[in-house]
């Protein structure tokens, strides 16, 4: 029994750590699709976000300050896609995919100009984002567990309720749901499409960006080409899961990241391969994407260039 609650515990622990990057990450995505604005570069985003997370965490030696600076690093890429997508009407899919070569090559070119190396060197506890009641609950134990966790694992959920508040509650919420739907209606009722969206796509990015360097910050404790692995495109398909709203992408995440934890504990039994393991989350992306793509309302406007009428 004492066993099964130990696993029970290692399992909520291995889900809290698997699920803050994608729920930022989401949630910023929830923002920018919502506006109207596909965006793809989710990846990119979070892959200097994770860079410049671990750099900053090594010469200033605060987690708050290097979490927060990996965010402006994500919003940085933001901007870019912004200026090309909303004043230069670019076609998004490819803008977002430029950005998913930007982030990661101009990551790795930082890296090895300032480390030498496409690895940075290992962070230590002091340069990390904190735990919550570190020190207060036995190692191993069940409260151990799950309360002995990142800080950042429990306030992402805050992050959400408030997300979902500004969506539903809020005169700008409702602007930006308008400017997803229909642009033009929103134009001659006075709404500033281009600085919703704006403001929406530079957010997907500082949401992005806190969630790569989230993963150096406490899940990695460095950054490796490698970091991010996929969870931007797996943040994305939360959104469509999660239908496009604030609290439809936390629960996809949830899901996801208990995909991750299942993971993490099976791997350590050594019975199943774990190449074939890895593999876990990354199937239940597929098969939530084939059973719920469709069943998801897309914004109307989403992808669709908007001109000002002169």
């Amino acid at each position: 029994m004492d066993g099964l609650v130990s696993n029970l515990g290692l399992l909520i622990n291995a889900t809290l750590v698997a699920t803050p990057p994608l729920l930022l990450a989401a949630l910023g995505s929830c923002f920018s699709e919502r506006s109207g604005v596909v965006n793809l570069g989710i990846e990119g985003m979070m892959t200097i976000g994770a860079f410049v997370g671990a750099a900053t965490g090594l010469v200033v030696g605060n987690g708050w300050v290097a979490w927060l600076l990996g965010g402006l690093a994500g919003a940085l890429l933001a901007v870019i896609h912004a200026i090309v997508c909303i004043q230069f009407h670019a076609d998004q899919t490819i803008a977002g995919t430029a950005i998913n070569f930007i982030g990661p090559g101009l990551a790795l070119f930082l890296s090895k100009a300032i480390f030498s190396s496409s690895d940075t060197p290992p962070l230590n506890s002091a340069n990390k984002l904190p735990k919550m009641f570190e020190g207060f609950f036995e190692a191993g134990s069940f409260l151990g567990n799950v309360l002995n966790v990142y800080t950042v694992a429990y306030l992402v959920f805050v992050f959400a309720a408030i997300a979902s508040f500004v969506f539903y509650k809020t005169k700008f919420g409702t602007h930006l749901r308008a400017v997803g739907e229909h642009p033009e209606a929103c134009e001659s009722l006075g709404i500033n499409v281009y600085l919703v969206r704006y403001i929406c796509v530079i957010l997907s990015g500082f949401m992005a960006g806190l969630g790569g360097a989230f993963v150096t910050l406490a899940t990695i404790n460095q950054f490796r080409p490698s970091v991010i692995v996929g969870q931007g495109f797996i943040a994305i398909a939360a959104v469509i899961f999660g239908k496009f709203s604030p609290g439809g992408a936390m629960k996809a995440c949830l899901l996801f990241g208990f995909c991750s934890g299942v993971k993490s504990i099976i791997s350590m039994s050594n019975v199943i391969s774990p190449n074939l393991i890895s593999m876990l989350p990354y199937l239940v992306t597929l098969a939530a994407l084939i059973l719920f793509v469709g069943k998801g309302h897309t914004p109307a406007a989403n992808g669709k260039i908007f001109e000002r009428s002169k």
